[in-house]
């Protein structure tokens, strides 16, 4: 873990409650090549988001202080928007390195796009009931209205990304979601990607959106904050011989991540190691 050439580089750990946080991590890469990446998939646990915010907290402290503790991270990103809804704060108080969220830098980015200061948030039932979105949103100024798309994680998950029933069910929630926005009076012009599966509906989603409404991926914002506070310390052009090193560990279904895990990273994971949290 300690090349002579990665000697300089900062360890970021990357926590999820499973694997969709790989499209977070995907866009730290991007973002910060010259940076080392720990990943937790909590795998053995999830979903998350039927849990209690105390059980979620905990659960979450647990991956981010074998993070910092045993690999040595020097910031957090929590690619988990139920973990970030509901345990950002527990986090926080638990290590002693900086903890970045989704939801605030998809916020942020909500903000900079819309010119009408509506927004649209897409996210899953528990992300949605936390009403984390519209919380940060009204923080910026925002109005913002979130949706519960539940179908598409697991479509997601079978690898039905261009798939004629994906684009049907992508247009079904989004004309609900219109109609309640104009119900309610508002001008949408931003639809934010509130789950971290949904970056791989991108290309469906861009195609389902009125013209001149603009799509957030929460990914991309939280990397490029990620970025900004790194202070381009992990920027930059990278030698073939100077790969980025990533480790990524689940607590469960090691065979199962390495499998779904590539097509959300865009590379090999490589050989994911098994992590027992305890309870």
């Amino acid at each position: 873990m300690n090349d002579s050439h990665h000697s300089s580089a900062p360890t970021i750990g990357v926590f999820d409650s499973g694997f969709g946080g790989l499209t977070v991590l995907r866009a730290l890469i991007e973002k910060m090549p010259r940076a080392n990446f720990a990943f937790v998939g909590d795998t053995a646990r999830l979903p998350y988001g039927s849990k209690s915010r105390r059980t979620i907290a905990r659960y979450a402290v647990q991956s981010a202080r074998f993070l910092v503790e045993e690999q040595n991270a020097e910031f957090l990103v929590i690619a988990c928007n139920t973990a970030s809804a509901l345990a950002l704060d527990a986090i926080q108080d638990a290590v002693p390195v900086p903890v970045l969220g989704v939801i605030e830098p998809g916020a942020t980015a909500a903000r900079q796009a819309s010119k009408t200061g509506d927004v649209l948030v897409i996210a899953t039932d528990a992300t949605v009931l936390s009403q984390a979105y519209t919380a940060a949103c009204q923080a910026q100024g925002l109005r913002a209205l979130e949706k519960a798309c539940p179908l598409l994680v697991p479509l997601v998950e079978e690898g039905w990304t261009d798939h004629p029933v994906t684009v049907e069910v992508i247009d079904i929630y989004l004309n609900e979601l219109r109609a309640e926005a104009w119900a309610r009076g508002l001008n949408p012009d931003t639809l934010v990607l509130g789950c971290t599966h949904y970056p791989l509906l991108r290309p469906l989603i861009g195609r389902a959106v009125r013209p001149g409404v603009k799509v957030i991926d929460s990914a991309e914002a939280t990397a490029q904050i990620a970025a900004q506070m790194f202070n381009g310390r992990a920027s930059g052009e990278i030698s073939a011989a100077e790969q980025t090193e990533i480790r990524c560990f689940a607590t469960d279904s090691v065979e199962k991540f390495e499998r779904l895990g590539s097509r959300f990273l865009g590379r090999q994971v490589g050989k994911v190691e098994l992590l027992d949290l305890g309870g």
